[in-house]
Order: structure tokens, then C-alpha cells, then sequence
């Protein structure tokens, strides 16, 4: 259980910070008929359907929302795993989402199955960058950006209504 003494992004801020994103997404993806919203599971998928609610709310752009699964732990020795076919996805504009870039692992494994058809555009997103990148991966639109220790963990609770928040340990 999170320590609310930690919290470093209440309902609130996190709500404005999303709202934020789907302004500048829209900004940038203004002429697009359809934007595919990719998230990392589990977190990014839960963040991608916060930013879907809160675009389609404010743009006439359709929203299409996929899923990646890939083992975090071993990306590697998995099958990384979309929930629509190539098919779907050609030659359009894909954001990828998840909740906090370290990294740069995961999200350099989710862009793989992008590598085998052509897209139009893929762009980053995520809740919290934590500024350790070690793959050359940079974000289109963060929430927050924070500078933490590699010893300092981050926790975004985004399905828990009593806890929700992102928490700094």
C-alpha cells in the first residue's frame, strides 16, 4: 500500500496534467482523422484510456485504443503482443504510452512491433519522466518531469480510487 506521505500527484494534478497532454497531442496531430493510442500494460493502458476520455472530449479526431503486453522483466525472451493486427495500424499516427520513463527499456521493446509495417508517426507519452534514460528514447509529452535517485522507486496508482495518485518511495 502507497504511503500518502509520498504522494507526489493527487486525482488533481494528475487530472490537469492529462488534460495538459490531450491539448498538446491534439496541437501536434491537429490534421490526422485518426490517432491510435498504444499502451504499455499494465499502467499505460490505463492511462491511455484517461487520455482517450479527455481527447475525445476536446477534438473531433477518432481515437482508436490498442494495447502492448510484452514481459518487462525479460522483453527480449517474449513475444511482444498488440491487440489489433498490423493491418489496423498502417500508415497511421501511434502514441505510445506508459506511466513513468527510467529507462527507456520498455519503451525501446514496445516500438518493435512497429519496426515490421509502415506507420505515419509515433509519438511518446508518459505520466512521469524520471530523467535516467539509458536508451536513446525521448517524450513527446510528459506530465511531470522529476529527478530522482536510482535507489528512489515511483508508483502510479491510477485504478484504485482511495489511493490514486503517483508515489515517490
Amino acid at each position: 500500500m502507497a504511503n500518502p506521505k509520498n504522494q507526489i500527484l493527487n486525482r488533481t494534478q494528475i487530472t490537469q496534467k492529462i488534460t495538459r497532454i490531450a491539448y498538446q497531442i491534439y496541437e501536434n496531430n491537429f490534421e490526422e482523422d485518426e490517432i491510435v493510442l498504444a499502451g504499455i500494460a499494465p499502467q499505460g493502458v490505463l492511462l491511455s484510456r484517461l487520455l482517450e476520455k479527455e481527447l475525445t472530449r476536446i477534438c473531433p479526431i477518432t481515437i482508436k485504443s490498442i494495447q502492448i503486453q510484452l514481459d518487462k522483466e525479460k522483453p527480449a525472451q517474449q513475444e511482444i503482443i498488440l491487440s489489433v493486427s498490423a493491418d489496423e495500424l498502417e500508415n497511421r499516427t501511434i502514441i505510445l504510452i506508459d506511466d513513468v520513463l527510467y529507462t527507456g527499456r520498455t519503451f525501446a521493446y514496445s516500438m518493435k512491433p512497429f519496426l515490421d509495417f509502415r506507420i505515419k508517426k509515433l509519438q511518446t507519452v508518459v505520466l512521469v519522466d524520471r530523467g535516467h534514460t539509458v536508451f536513446p528514447i525521448s517524450v513527446d509529452f510528459a506530465g511531470y518531469s522529476l529527478s530522482t535517485t536510482v535507489l528512489q522507486h515511483i508508483e502510479v496508482i491510477l485504478d484504485n480510487e482511495e489511493e490514486f495518485g503517483v508515489y515517490l518511495s
